[in-house]
């Protein structure tokens, strides 16, 4: 069964994109195509990048790196629940994507964002772009929520209904493509095992 994490994109201090990626962690875990897991970048207290050498190479020397390249690597595909901050995505979940590489690759990832007028789109723009660079295939649906109608004074989350089949739709599609990248890497472990 595929493993999929569903991966906090803020370590803002108030932070709504707790409530919102357990949100998203609540409905996941309802279906049996897959098993879920809520990760959360707080817990892994990343520096900006302090690794010495480049990801490419998977020598980390620190503790913090270590564990973070093991639970990522855990996974066949990942749900990142961003923020849009300054048109883009937090500087936190960048920084916790450059930390590693091979961890990341042939896997598939979906994103549900959160912001002003364009409900997080921007930020989705550019972490298609950043998790590309690592070999991540991006799913097409996603999830857009407002802070001025999904959240209450622009703290309490009230998603609207129709977000959660958006939602589906969003799992549907990275389960789908999850099997097949996981199917991918396992004809590539077989082939470099007999070479």
């Amino acid at each position: 069964m595929l493993r999929i994490a569903i991966v906090t994109g803020s370590t803002r201090p108030g932070r709504n994109n707790e409530t919102v990626a357990n949100w998203v962690y609540s409905i996941s875990k309802e279906r049996k195509d897959a098993e879920f897991e809520l990760v959360d970048i707080a817990n892994y207290k990343l520096p900006l990048l302090d690794e010495a050498m480049p990801p490419v190479f998977g020598q980390y020397a620190h503790e913090h790196t270590k564990a973070w390249s093991e639970k990522i690597d855990s996974f066949d595909a990942y749900v990142f629940v961003t923020p849009e901050y300054n048109h883009s995505t937090s500087a936190a979940l960048k920084n916790a994507i450059d930390y590693l590489y091979r961890e990341w690759n042939n896997k598939v990832a979906g994103f549900v964002s959160y912001g002003g007028h364009a409900g997080g789109a921007r930020a989705i723009e550019h972490l298609r772009l950043i998790i590309a660079e690592v070999m991540v295939a991006t799913v097409r649906a996603s999830v857009l929520l407002s802070l001025f109608t999904d959240f209450e004074n622009f703290r309490i989350f009230k998603p609207n209904p129709q977000h959660e089949k958006e939602l589906h739709a969003l799992l549907d599609q990275i389960v789908a493509w999850g099997g097949a990248l996981k199917a991918l890497r396992q004809q590539e472990a077989e082939e470099a095992a007999m070479a």
